[in-house]
């Protein structure tokens, strides 16, 4: 299996491992409990509650996400007991994920943690001291030195505001990721594959190699449509032949992955392999088939059980 950002940070989690998932979207809130996975659901957000934005708070009506939330698991909400274990899955487009390549990286955490946020400095644009950053170094690829770092930056005020409503209820956050660094459990292929993510209007893009990240995109499309979807793929695919092509393999991806793309998904999949001559595929799980709103809970509960 693919070592997603919750496979890599799962040491970090101490005991109990979280009894209660909640992925937050530009729809509303999808929630699940790892151990019982059948338990999954979602609560719809009125327009207007969240703006989904890497740049200012996200929470626009804090009452409303609040109660929200509070739908969820109504029987364990505000029932007095503390600190119960909780994971958090953010919009992806509410934070900055980049792969960063490193001749040599340091041993130490507070060295690498300091080289990182050098690194991205440059790339955001507020004080990136006002930003959380979590990363990993990725498996060494092939013959090549160089030190792969997964990297996640999302602002103090936006993280804070959603962690907010959880604490109040007696949840403890300990584990925060992004929806398409946790969906990553539902791919299992170690050729060059690309995952295709959208939820609303922002499409998610990651390029792999195996279990490892080489290329992530997320943007916000102007409209929902299938030349906007194929206008970031065509350039993707273009990137990764010519930057993954070796003496002794293809850098064109093997698979392309589907999420989120309801009904059309399908017809989409149909169309675009014999278009592209790449085979496209519907992502699923072991507990149905991702939508656009749920598909980091779905590959948290794959990983989790």
């Amino acid at each position: 299996m693919p070592m997603s950002f919750v496979d890599s940070i799962r040491r970090l989690v101490t005991d109990p491992p979280p009894g209660h998932v909640f992925e937050i979207s530009p729809g509303g809130i999808a929630y699940g409990v790892p151990t019982a996975p059948e338990s999954t659901g979602f609560r719809a957000l009125a327009e207007g509650v969240l703006a989904i934005s890497p740049l200012s708070d996200n929470v626009k009506i804090p009452e409303a996400f609040a109660d929200g939330l509070a739908q969820t698991f109504p029987d364990s909400m505000g029932n007095g007991k503390k600190d119960k274990p909780a994971a958090l899955i953010l919009p992806d487009y509410s934070s900055r994920l980049q792969v960063l390549d490193f001749d040599t990286f340091p041993a130490k955490p507070e060295e690498q943690q300091a080289l990182v946020r050098f690194r991205m400095k440059k790339t955001v644009p507020f004080d990136i001291e006002t930003a959380a950053v979590s990363f990993y170094a990725q498996p060494p690829s092939g013959d090549s030195k160089k030190v792969e770092v997964v990297a996640v930056l999302v602002a103090y005020e936006i993280l804070g505001r959603y962690e907010a409503p959880l604490r109040e209820a007696g949840y403890q956050p300990g584990l925060v990721t992004t929806s398409a660094l946790a969906t990553l459990n539902l791919i299992k292929m170690n050729e060059l594959s690309l995952l295709v993510k959208l939820s609303g209007k922002t499409l998610t893009i990651l390029a792999l190699d195996g279990s490892r990240i080489k290329m992530a995109r997320c943007l916000e499309l102007e409209a929902l449509a299938e030349e906007e979807v194929l206008a970031v793929i065509y350039p993707t695919i273009a990137y990764m032949e010519d930057a993954f092509t070796g003496k002794s393999k293809s850098g064109r991806p093997a698979r392309i992955w589907l999420c989120g793309f309801g009904a059309s998904a399908s017809e989409l999949a149909r169309k675009w392999s014999e278009e592209l001559n790449i085979p496209f595929e519907i992502l699923q799980s072991r507990y149905g088939t991702p939508g656009p709103y749920n598909a980091g809970v779905m590959g948290f509960l794959e990983s989790a059980n």
